[in-house]
């Protein structure tokens, strides 16, 4: 369903100026449309308040920031800011429109990228935030749903709402701003931001470009916020064996939980990310990841959350065991107890998702807290459940991640609230399990993804070839290849036959209409570009053609014709009494071709007359001719 036609903004003209002709976007303090200024005939976004947050003076402040701070940011890899105003309840940005896809979209679509895919996504996206950091600015919401790729390849960053000034770093008694599976330590237990957070929001992208999934997941955002603050990101070659030892200490360092040892900002990570790419060879750079996770991660980890921050003083703490595991016998372990602003933090997360506050105080006697029990052996799990009064059921599940005999999971979860003497369920791993990738040949592609879900693995990276002999849209072959045993969830790349391939035809020039009905008869889609152009070619005809003629496309593939707005209409200049060439000259000079007619019988190289009278406007290419002087 179209869900524009029961938004009452659609069709709108704000300020008798931006024409609002669909939404293309939702987030939680705005609604992005597609709009036309009708003054400069241009497509771009408009990024609308929502009008209930319109009366609140905080909100509207912050959202102007956005476009007074992204205006000081002339640069290429930073979507651009036009215009800022207000009608009625509407507060709006003016902003450039990308035509394209979000980095969320690439990685939801195609899982782990290439390590080359994945440095051309992250040096443009470093230079457009190492132009903010040097300008005085933090992003403060880097995350892949705010890398922009445009249709031209572009990569843009966009959403610079969360900015703040790189001096006003420390907030105790405000709100930790960002999404939960890409904030630094340091945003979640002091409100910290400075450029380093930036830094490692860019650490955290990189790592999952590289494996397909989120470093540090969680059953509920509490859990994700624990694990950042207490556990390494693991380096990618964990998840993708092969990938370069460059590339795990690109994201180490960036990732770093002490701020001081990460690269104090985006351009300085920026350094470094070009010098790990110098060092690899092709081969290391276009390796294909075989056992990358394609598969997103669910739930609240996507989520932007805004956690309050209660006012807490530095030196208090609070004993709370993490949901890791003592190390290996015979090396020394300790636990540091994290600070109380952690805890508040957490619990504020829970009351956003629904834990309702009343409760918070009525019959809470009467309540016991599940301790966190992750990663605990499950003798060790039982013993803390007993302590607290609490009895423990075991159940038993695979798993890559967890050692066998640890606890994966509990029923309810961690920091969760339970009557009485009531019973959690544990899940105890038992190990990896591995499976055989099954025989996919043949298969359209929707029948072989669910066939690798229900083996419990995931459909990886999808390429595409041309094949005479085989359906378009069904595998031609995997890779792990049938047979093969592989650990559960590892991702399996797949090559799909794009069928016989269509040869591209010439179709400029040609009406619009004629245009579609050969192209459509060939097998592909026509699409219409929104803004016509100047060309040689009749106004109404086709322009330009997004595939070159005599190129290969696949049954299905789309192709966006330009039409043509009609040659432009140039001025002729004066070539009366000049000579031949520098007549030729001037007229060519200025876009016409050139006709010479000499008078009969010759006696001069000048020019006595012109077909068109100068001053006049002529088609840009077409014909002047020149006549010298007879009799």
């Amino acid at each position: 369903m179209d869900t524009t036609l029961h938004d009452p903004i659609v069709g709108q003209v704000l300020d008798g100026r931006y024409r609002v002709d669909a939404r293309i976007a939702v987030g939680g303090m705005a609604t992005v449309y597609r709009a036309v200024d009708t003054r400069l005939d241009r497509v771009l976004a408009l990024k609308v308040m929502h009008p209930a947050l319109a009366a609140d003076v905080t909100f509207v402040e912050r959202f102007i920031r956005e476009a007074k701070s992204v205006a000081r940011l002339a640069h290429p890899n930073v979507v651009a800011v036009y215009d800022q105003g207000a009608q009625g309840a509407y507060v709006y940005l003016a902003m450039e429109y990308v035509a394209g896809c979000t980095l969320r979209d690439v990685l939801r679509e195609r899982g782990a990228l290439q390590p080359r895919a994945a440095l051309d996504i992250l040096e443009p996206v470093l230079a457009a935030l190492g132009a903010a950091h040097r300008a005085g600015f933090v992003h403060r919401d880097m995350k892949p749903e705010n890398v922009l790729i445009g249709d031209d390849g572009r990569v843009k960053v966009a959403d610079f709402g969360l900015v703040r000034a790189v001096g006003d770093v420390t907030n105790t008694t405000g709100t930790v701003l960002g999404t939960v599976s890409y904030l630094a330590p340091e945003q979640i237990e002091y409100g910290t931001s400075d450029p380093r957070v930036d830094v490692y929001a860019c650490g955290v992208v990189l790592h999952e470009m590289l494996t397909g999934a989120k470093p540090h997941a969680g059953d509920t955002p509490a859990q994700v916020l624990y694990r950042h603050l207490n556990e390494d990101v693991p380096a990618p070659s964990a998840a993708v064996p092969g990938l370069a030892v460059e590339l795990d200490e690109l994201v180490a360092a960036a990732t770093a939980r002490n701020p001081d040892l990460r690269p104090h900002d985006a351009v300085a990570l920026l350094a470094r990310t070009r010098e790990a790419r110098a060092t690899l060879d092709d081969a290391q750079l276009d390796a294909v990841p075989p056992g990358a996770r394609a598969q997103e991660e669910a739930g609240a980890n996507h989520r932007t959350a805004v956690i309050p921050r209660p006012a807490v003083h530095r030196t208090s703490r609070l004993e709370m065991p993490p949901p890791g595991r003592p190390d290996r016998p015979g090396r020394a372990w300790s636990w540091r107890a994290p600070r109380r602003g952690v805890v508040a933090a957490v619990v504020a997360v829970l009351l956003v998702l629904g834990v309702g506050t009343g409760v918070w105080y009525i019959n809470s006697g009467q309540f016991t807290r599940v301790p966190s029990l992750l990663g605990q052996t499950e003798q060790e799990a039982k013993r803390r459940l007993a302590d607290a009064g609490l009895e423990a059921r075991v159940t038993k599940d695979f798993s890559d991640t967890f050692d066998r005999g640890t606890v994966m999971r509990s029923d309810p979860a961690p920091l969760a609230r339970i009557r009485g003497d009531g019973p959690v369920t544990l899940v105890v791993s038992r190990g990896p399990e591995t499976v055989r990738v099954p025989d996919l040949t043949g298969m359209p592609l929707a029948q072989a993804r669910r066939a690798l879900t229900k083996a419990g693995l995931a459909a990886g990276v999808v390429s595409r070839e041309f094949d005479e002999q085989t359906a378009q849209g069904s595998v031609l072959s995997s890779a792990p290849e049938a047979g093969t045993s592989v650990r559960p969830d590892s991702g399996v790349a797949l090559v799909v036959s794009k069928g016989s391939p269509v040869d591209m035809p010439d179709v400029t020039g040609e009406s619009v209409d004629d245009a579609t009905a050969e192209l459509e008869e060939a097998g592909l889609r026509v699409r219409i570009a929104a803004v016509r152009v100047s060309s040689p070619e009749d106004e109404g005809s086709v322009a330009r053609q997004s595939a070159a003629e005599g190129s290969q496309l696949a049954r299905g593939d789309t192709v966006t014709l330009t039409v043509s707005k009609g040659p432009r209409m140039i001025p002729v200049p004066d070539v009366v009494g000049e000579t031949t060439d520098k007549a030729k000259s001037l007229l060519e000079a200025a876009g016409f071709v050139v006709e010479v007619d000499r008078g009969f019988p010759f006696l001069d190289d000048t020019v006595a007359e012109q077909s068109v009278d100068a001053g006049d406007e002529a088609p840009e290419n077409s014909t002047i001719t020149i006549t010298t002087k007879g009799l």
